[in-house]
C-alpha cells in the first residue's frame, strides 16, 4: 500500500468531481475545489473521519470493500478503479460481467433521478444502486449477503419477497424471472455466480426447476407493473430499463400517469418513506446521492 499517493489520489479524484456530478446542490459558499471531504464520505457510505484519515494519510490500510465503495462514490471508471486499488496494495477486480462496479454513466444518470423510483441492478438481480423511493418502495436491499443479494435467489427462497406483488401477478414475475437467469447463465457459463445462483435453485425450489425445463427467453421489455405496498396500497407504475452495453446492469425506473391514483399514491410514499428511513427526524443519509 503506497499511503501517500493513495491520499493524493483521492484528493485529486474529489476536488476533479463538482457537485452537480454528482446530484448535489453547489451553495452559495463553497470555496473547495470540488466536492467537500464529508460529501465524499456520504457518498461512499463511510464516516467522514475514516476517510479524512485516508487523504491526511494516516488511515488503516482501506478494505477491498471499502476501496470499491470509494471507487463508486468518487463516480471512476474502471481503469481509474484500477490505479486506486493498485495504490491501496490489491490486485485489480475481474472485469467479467458479475463486476459489482456500477458504471459512471449509469450513476450520473441516477444522480439525475432522486425523485424517482430507480435503482441499478447486476444481471443477476442484485441491487448496486437505489434512490429515497426505491428504497421506500422495494426496501433497502444493501443488508443482505451471498446467494441471497441476488433478488432472483430470494424469489424463490424467501416468501417475503414476494409480498410486493399481488398473488395474481407473482406466476409470471417468477417466469420473468426465471427467464433473466437462463440467459445469464448461458452467457457467464460454468463456474459463474450466475450458475451458482442456478445450482441452488434448482436444489432448492421445484417451482424453478419446473420453469427452467422449460426453456423461458428474457425480454427486454418491462411494461407496467403492480405493486402491493403495506403503507399506500395498490401502485400501477410504468417500467423503463437502461440497459448498459455489456449487458451486466440495468437501471430500472417506475413512475406512474400524472393524475392517476398511483401517481397520488407514489407521491404520498415519497414523504411516508422519508419518515419510515429517517424516523428520528434528523439529515437522513441517502441510499444514492
Amino acid at each position: 500500500m503506497d499511503r501517500a499517493r493513495l491520499a493524493e489520489y483521492l484528493r485529486t479524484r474529489r476536488e476533479a468531481l463538482q457537485p452537480e456530478d454528482v446530484g448535489l446542490p453547489r451553495g452559495r459558499r463553497r470555496r473547495t475545489p470540488g466536492l467537500r471531504r464529508e460529501e465524499v464520505a456520504v457518498l461512499a457510505d463511510m464516516s467522514i473521519d475514516y476517510y479524512t484519515r485516508l487523504e491526511q494519510p494516516r488511515g488503516p490500510h482501506p478494505s477491498e470493500q471499502m476501496l470499491g465503495a470509494l471507487a463508486r462514490g468518487l463516480r471512476l471508471s474502471l481503469e481509474e478503479r484500477d490505479h486506486l486499488f493498485r495504490l491501496g496494495g490489491y490486485a485489480t477486480p475481474r472485469r467479467a460481467a458479475d463486476s459489482e462496479h456500477v458504471n459512471p454513466g449509469m450513476l450520473r444518470i441516477v444522480d439525475g433521478l432522486r425523485d424517482a423510483a430507480a435503482q441499478v441492478v447486476s444481471h443477476l438481480g442484485e441491487t448496486l444502486v437505489q434512490t429515497r423511493l426505491a428504497v421506500a418502495l422495494f426496501g433497502d436491499d444493501a443488508g443482505y449477503a451471498g446467494l441471497a443479494r441476488s433478488k432472483h435467489y430470494r424469489w424463490f427462497t424467501d416468501p417475503a419477497t414476494r409480498l410486493i406483488h399481488p398473488a395474481a401477478d407473482r406466476p409470471e414475475q417468477s417466469r420473468i424471472i426465471v427467464a433473466d437467469l437462463h440467459g445469464s447463465f448461458l452467457r457467464d457459463g460454468a463456474g459463474s455466480r450466475a450458475a451458482a445462483i442456478v445450482d441452488a435453485l434448482l436444489a432448492s425450489s421445484e417451482e424453478f426447476a419446473g420453469l427452467w425445463r422449460e426453456h423461458p427467453v428474457a425480454s427486454t421489455y418491462c411494461g407496467r407493473k403492480r405493486f402491493e405496498h403495506p403503507e399506500v396500497g395498490l401502485l400501477e407504475l410504468d417500467c423503463q430499463r437502461l440497459i448498459d452495453p455489456d449487458l451486466s446492469q440495468q437501471l430500472v425506473v417506475y413512475t406512474a400517469t400524472p393524475g392517476s391514483v398511483s401517481h397520488e399514491r407514489l407521491r404520498l410514499l415519497s414523504v411516508v418513506g422519508d419518515q419510515l428511513l429517517d424516523p428520528a427526524g434528523g439529515p437522513a443519509t441517502p441510499s444514492v446521492a
